[in-house]
């Protein structure tokens, strides 16, 4: 397939665009290089003959018809989208451009693509949401994908309503769209200003290590790579009209992760062992949504998908790519806000 990939150079979108290269499809990746975007991110794959870049914005719908009209793709994969919680309660209005705005713009430009092709049946517009858009869990159950939406950020209710508007255009225009909703990601290229990598970097260089709250916020933690996996397949052979939850089965407190990080980085850079005692509890985001949990039967069961890396896996390959990449984490340091303590309100 021909794929149009939107915000393939950021963390997931160019795990995307690297596997969907690596297994034959071209790609065409758009993204507006906002400060989260790296083009080296997809480094690997710049030079093949299937990648091709976009710099175009989703809240420019003239870009967006000029470059469907131009690459004529057969699906689209939406990733791209503001996507930090903390910059979220700072500055919403970035967040309602780009993930509300952005997500009607990209729609229009292409159902309108999809119409002046002749509907063609293959077609399909993949967006890919978060398990946010559900809120908070208690301390027991996981979210289907029929948990009513509850958002409790900025972030999260952008994205709801990006879900909201998918399914209103399939249901109402017959667009061919199909949802996914991811647990917390992590993994090589995530920008430093999320939960992973700063603890990375900050048991790398001796420095405190912020955790919100006690510590006791559970996540369930998907191996960037199984993501990408996931999100393939379902463009593939996912129902149309259906959505389908993605989780990489590795429910963990915030204060686990972050000791199971520093136990790595014990073994691997010993310099300021033992990296727990760095260990700092700041004061809670605003908002903090307790757990998530997914319940990933649907896509087990339907497409026959499951997490191939456990936590303890994945992050001990995570640890080993910061550690092996300093040229690629070093220039984003300097970029806005990255280091600060964003979102207290």
């Amino acid at each position: 397939m021909k794929i149009l990939v939107t915000g393939g150079a950021g963390f997931i979108g160019s795990a995307v665009v690297r596997l969907a290269v690596r297994r034959g499809h071209e790609v065409v990746n758009l993204d507006s290089l906002t400060y989260a975007a790296n083009l080296e991110n997809v480094a690997s794959v710049s030079n093949s003959p299937l990648y091709s870049f976009e710099q175009a914005d989703l809240r420019d719908r003239a870009a967006l018809d000029r470059v469907l009209a131009a690459h004529q793709p057969d699906a689209i994969m939406h990733l791209a989208a503001e996507s930090h919680v903390d910059r979220s309660i700072d500055g919403p209005g970035d967040f309602i451009e780009t993930n509300v705005t952005g997500t009607y713009n990209l729609l229009e430009a292409a159902r309108a693509h999809w119409v002046s092709r002749g509907r063609p049946e293959g077609f399909r517009f993949h967006h890919i949401s978060t398990d946010e858009v559900f809120g908070s869990l208690g301390e027991t159950g996981q979210f289907t994908e029929d948990t009513p939406y509850d958002p409790r950020s900025p972030y999260s209710a952008s994205k709801a309503a990006s879900d909201h508007l998918v399914r209103a255009w399939h249901e109402t225009y017959g667009f061919p769209a199909v949802l996914t909703n991811c647990s917390n990601n992590y993994g090589p290229f995530h920008f430093p200003e999320k939960l992973v990598p700063v603890v990375i970097l900050k048991a790398l260089h001796g420095e405190p290590i912020p955790v919100y709250g006690d510590g006791g916020n559970v996540r369930d933690w998907l191996y960037v790579e199984d993501h990408a996996d996931a999100l393939l397949l379902v463009l593939e052979k996912g129902e149309l009209g259906r959505s389908y939850n993605i989780g990489g089965e590795n429910e963990a407190r915030n204060i686990d992760l972050v000791r199971t990080i520093c136990a790595e980085m014990d073994l691997l850079r010993p310099d300021h062992a033992p990296h727990d005692r760095l260990v700092t509890f700041v004061a809670d985001r605003p908002g903090h949504d307790r757990r998530y949990a997914i319940d990933p039967t649907r896509i087990r069961t339907e497409l026959g998908w499951r997490p191939s890396v456990t936590v303890e896996e994945g992050l001990r390959r995570t640890v080993e790519w910061y550690l092996a990449n300093e040229d690629w984490w070093r220039p984003l340091l300097g970029r806005q806000g990255v280091g600060e303590r964003l979102g207290k309100a």
